[in-house]
Formats: structure tokens, sequence, C-alpha cells
């Protein structure tokens, strides 16, 4: 099927915006999103994120991403928590084992990640409003003679040990738990349950859980004859080819508590110049047309649209003003022309970098000078964690420590997770040490004499 047959604006956005990988039945998708923009069914879609970690990552965003396209599109979207499935562990995409988690610790994991959705979709009771599920309401309780007997009798070994997410740990010969060769048969009877329940119709995901999809469409059609469909989107990838995500500190974090959004921020600003297309067109809602525009930037000038990627993808994760802030953050703490010259970017065919801006009581010149508030410290304290409350930008240790754990202390701008060592040489041979606390609070101390 060509671009030019794509009758649904559902369809037609996976191909322009990049979010189109492959589908079990694209004649079949394109229709069926065209009933549901028209009115008629709707096309309700899926996809699954267990609750591995407190946070979700930018891999995950991008899966997110894909579900918004389907409402902006008249669709209704179902986000399914593993709080079931984490309990055996998606081999997808790993060389070892997951560690199996305890029940208290998938429990806080599902409810610190649950909040990210609402940013993103419109929940409600609406008949195109989003809902969340938990697989736990169904796994839970499945009796295992039953799951044999009822699923068990439709998936061959043949074809399990075929699929790629278990043939490369066999090729390996990294082992593979019969725990997690077990996945497949649960996700795909998700999608089982889901069709009944909520009357689903679409599996969406990214193309490393092709072989899981199509397991559950294949299910759907064997057990209750229902036509159900697959659709996958490719992996959050740089030009280079590489996996997108991770920085020299980590994973890119969706929560504001283990990723700051300055430094999340930062991340999209820092991205390759190649990349920004892409990405605009996949983690924004920025119109093409505009889009094409900050891609025909040549130069240095393609810095601006990093801006814009920075500060969009961040507003719609953290707000408006945490993207502002933090866009102002970034001029002020790196005299970053390019930064001062945004406000002129969007709606202008030319751009200067001549604008000034404030923050927090340090000020940014058109030169690029910073100037931050000062303060001298009459003793030499014991530790880290002592300086930033002698500094006065904590109350104390224990909370030195836990803004450290989130990644929330700088000092001379390099995160700083150990608060337990010594204050820095620089500081006692009688240099000023920059101090930061999050994205706004910034302070140049030195020691008294």
């Amino acid at each position: 099927m060509t671009a030019m047959t794509h009758k649904s604006a559902f369809v037609q956005t996976l191909m322009e915006r990049g979010h189109y990988y492959q589908a079990t039945d694209l004649e079949a998708l394109d229709a069926a999103a065209l009933e549901s923009e028209r009115g008629g069914r709707a096309l309700t879609g899926y996809i699954g994120y267990d609750c591995t970690a407190p946070s979700l990552h930018v891999g995950s965003l991008t899966q997110i991403m894909l579900m918004r396209r389907l409402q902006q599109c008249g669709g209704k979207p179902i986000t399914l928590m593993g709080g079931g499935t984490t309990k055996v562990g998606d081999p997808s995409d790993k060389n070892e084992a997951r560690p199996v988690l305890t029940q208290e610790v998938i429990d806080a994991n599902k409810a610190s990640i649950q909040t990210v959705f609402a940013k993103f979709l419109t929940f409600g009771d609406g008949p195109r409003d989003a809902i969340m599920v938990d697989n736990a309401q169904w796994l839970d309780e499945v009796k295992w003679l039953d799951m044999l007997r009822e699923i068990g009798k439709h998936f061959t070994i043949n074809k399990m040990i075929a699929l790629d997410i278990v043939k490369r740990r066999l090729d390996q010969e990294v082992p593979i738990t019969f725990l997690e060769f077990n996945y497949m048969l649960l996700q795909a009877y998700d999608f089982l349950e889901l069709s009944r329940r909520y009357e689903c119709n679409l599996q969406m995901g990214g193309s490393d859980q092709w072989g899981n999809i199509v397991q559950g469409v294949e299910l759907c059609r064997r057990v209750d004859e229902r036509h159900v469909l697959g659709v996958t989107q490719p992996l959050l990838m740089n030009a280079a080819g590489q996996k997108m995500g991770k920085t020299a500190n980590g994973a890119v974090w969706l929560n504001a508590d283990m990723l700051s959004p300055f430094d999340y921020w930062q991340y999209w600003r820092n991205v390759d110049d190649a990349d920004v297309e892409p990405l605009m067109k996949r983690m924004t809602d920025l119109p093409l047309d505009e889009i094409a525009r900050y891609a025909a930037l040549g130069g240095s000038e393609i810095n601006l649209a990093k801006i814009v990627l920075a500060t969009e993808t961040t507003a719609m994760l953290h707000g408006r003003e945490a993207a502002e802030a933090a866009q102002a953050t970034a001029a002020a703490q790196f005299g970053d022309r390019f930064v001062a010259a945004s406000a002129q970017f969007r709606g202008t065919s030319t751009f200067t970098a001549t604008a000034s801006t404030t923050l927090e009581g340090a000020s940014l010149a058109a030169t690029g000078t910073v100037s931050w508030p000062q303060k001298t410290i009459s003793e030499a304290p014991a530790s880290l964690a002592a300086l930033f409350v002698a500094a006065g930008l904590v109350d104390s240790n224990g909370e030195a420590k836990r803004q450290a754990k989130g990644g929330g202390l700088r000092v001379n701008d390099a995160v700083i997770q150990d608060v337990t060592g010594p204050i820095p040489d620089a500081l006692r041979d009688g240099q000023e040490v920059k101090l930061s606390l999050g994205k706004k609070r910034h302070l140049m101390v030195k020691l008294a004499g």
C-alpha cells in the first residue's frame, strides 16, 4: 500500500511521523481506523507497560506517543499496566533474565509510573477516552491447568523457539528460563482478555514486540474467531543506528524525581543534528510544515531547532512553565546564544542572538557572562552533605542524601550522587566552587580567609 492510498488519518499519521514499522494487515487497519474516525466502531488499541522500575524512560515515551496519535485520530487507547506480567519478565531485547521482583516493589513501581500517562492521554468515561487496566485482574486468577488446556494448545514450541527474542538467547547459549518462556503466552492472553472485556481490536508496540503481537492476534482468531490487528513502530534509534535513551549518567527517566526537567531538556537539546527532524515528528505535536522549516536550517542554526525540540518535549512531560525555566537556566548557565535567540525562532524566518535573560538572581548579558549569588563559609565542612547544609541549599545531611539520590545536587555542574565524601580540594585552596540544587538554585561558595 502506498502513501497515496491511505484513507485514514491514523495510518497517514503513522507514515508521516515515522511511527510505522509493520502491521499484521495494513489495509484492514486503515479501514478500521477510517470507520472509527467517521464515528463507527472505535479503533481500540493497547500497549502494555511492565512495572520493572519506578519510572518509564524515553524508549517507553515513544509508545505513549503512539497511543496519543491513536486518540488524536478518534481511537480509544488502553494503557495496560503489567501488574501480572511483571512477575514473569519480558525476555525481549534482553540477554539475561530480569530479576524477580516482590509484590511490594511491583505495586510501588506501578503507582509511580501511572502518573505519566495523563500528561499525554485524555482519560475518562467517554467512548473515546483512554482507560487504564492492570492485567493482574485476570492473570492472578488464572488456573494453571485451565490455561494449559485453553491457551497452551494453540502455541507450538517450534514457533516459539523460532522467535527472535528466544532464538537470540539460544544462539548465544544464554539460558532462557521456563518462567520467561511463558511471557509470550501471557501477553497473547492479555490481548484475548482485552478483546473480550473492552472490544480491543488493536495491539501496538515497538518492533521488538512483533513476535508477541502476532501470537496475540493468532490466539484471538483461534480461540474466539476474532479478527484483531497488530502494528509496530521503530524503536527509538539515532541516525547512527544506536538506541536512544541513555546518557553518561544513566537512563533518561520520565519521572521528575529521577531526572530533573532541566536534565531532561538538556538531553533533547544535545541530540545529533541528523536526529532533530525525526524526533520532532515522533515526539512532539508540532505541525509537519513547521518541522520542515526547522529541518531546512543549515550550519549552526540547527541549534535553534534543537532548542524548540527540547522545549516542546519538556513542556509535554513537565509542563510549559518547567520547560521555559529549563530553557532560561540553560541560557544563564551556559551563555548559549541560541537559547537566548530562541524566543524569536518560532513564526519567523530570520534569527538573531542578541537577547538577554535573568534567572533567580543570576544575570546573563549578551556576552554570555553569568553572575551567580555568592556565599562565604566560615570553616570547612566535613563532607559534601555538610557543605550543602552550610551553604543553605538543604536543611540536613539526610535531605542532601535524598536530593543526591534523585540527581538533584551538583558541584561545578557535575552530578553528585555520593555526598559522604570530602569537599572539593579547590574549595580548601581558596577557590570558589559552584553548588547547584535542582534546575534553579545555584550558589558560588568559598571558605573564609
